[in-house]
């Protein structure tokens, strides 16, 4: 869900990564033909209206929402192609200097990759808040907290490890994970804070959906990676462990990490080539900024109630003209 030591993909994961992001190249056109690159552009091609606008698609159902939105907009009210490229995180930053990708949708800190790309190879800027709040944690069922005094404590953890005990977790605690492209200080704080707990992936953002309900269902323990905004907190009693605060630097060194996530503004990030020349699209990206409950709202109809993202994004979307006017560039 954002925060300096933000991606830490596995070797498979990248390699996969990459190769989608190589097969996307299409061009950005206009009416009269493809636009050129100008020196510098690193290989990128410019949005013009009624062009193509690339937006990388991150996996987690938060960012589908905003991404779907964002790209109902762009071909209902401004004649814009949307091409949606499925990478992982620091896979779409790349697609920034090869020109693969135009828009990050929702940016969760990264501040490694803003001084690769926007400070240093200069091939991507910021283009300002979706107006979420974005929060990393450690969670477990409500009633596990209703029912074991003290356990959202981080330093009572360890009194409770057996708990959570799993085939997977080889004696120890488990700590369920999800996507291994997700942003992860999990294997430090739990080698700093002493904790007696192994990190188990279970590899997506469905597979931590499915094992908390079905851990408030069947009351089965569990601790686990998750974030907010998310459609969940309406559907399960969540209650969040209580890490050391986050204080500012506390996750500078990646190895020595012992403290909780910080509370991130997300944010958007384009292309420089997009933000330099892509007219109304590029201003329509940058005035997108709604609440986490819209968020939710979008993400729940994809993930619970069965809609395709472009049907969900059409009903919120005819559902709140007075939130999204605004956006739309004059």
């Amino acid at each position: 869900m954002r925060i300096g030591t933000r991606v830490r993909l596995l070797a498979g994961v990248l390699t996969l990564g990459l190769a989608a992001a190589g097969c996307g190249g299409a061009t950005v056109e206009t009416g009269a033909g493809p636009a050129q690159p100008s020196a510098g552009a690193a290989g990128s091609s410019a949005p013009a209206a009624g062009g193509t606008v690339k937006i990388a698609v991150n996996p987690w159902a938060g960012y589908e929402a905003s991404a779907a939105v964002i790209a109902h907009l762009l071909e209902k009210e401004l004649g814009y192609t949307v091409e949606k490229k499925e990478l992982a995180e620091q896979v779409s930053w790349e697609g920034f200097e090869t020109g693969d990708v135009d828009v990050i949708v929702e940016n969760w800190g990264h501040e490694d990759l803003k001084k690769t790309f926007i400070e240093e190879k200069k091939v991507a800027v910021e283009a300002g808040s979706t107006g979420n709040k974005g929060v990393i944690g450690w969670y477990i069922p409500k009633w596990m907290a209703d029912e074991y005094p003290g356990i959202t404590d981080y330093k009572n953890l360890n009194k409770y490890a057996r708990l959570f005990r799993t085939s997977e977790s080889g004696g120890k605690g488990q700590l369920l994970f999800g996507d291994p492209s997700y942003v992860s200080n999990e294997e430090a704080i739990i080698k700093n804070l002493k904790l007696d707990y192994k990190v188990v992936v279970g590899g997506s953002e469905a597979a931590l959906i499915e094992s908390a309900t079905q851990a408030q269902r069947q009351k089965k323990p569990l601790l686990f990676y998750f974030w907010d905004p998310h459609w969940l907190f309406s559907k399960v009693e969540l209650a969040r462990v209580n890490l050391p605060p986050y204080t500012e630097g506390c996750d500078a060194d990646p190895k020595k990490v012992a403290c909780d996530y910080a509370e991130l503004d997300l944010d958007k990030i384009v292309s420089k080539r997009f933000a330099d020349t892509g007219g109304k699209a590029y201003q329509l990206v940058k005035n997108f900024s709604w609440t986490n409950e819209h968020q939710n709202a979008v993400a729940n109809d994809i993930t619970s109630n069965g809609m395709s993202a472009e049907e969900a994004a059409k009903k919120w979307v005819e559902a709140n003209p007075s939130v999204w006017a605004a956006w739309i560039p004059q």
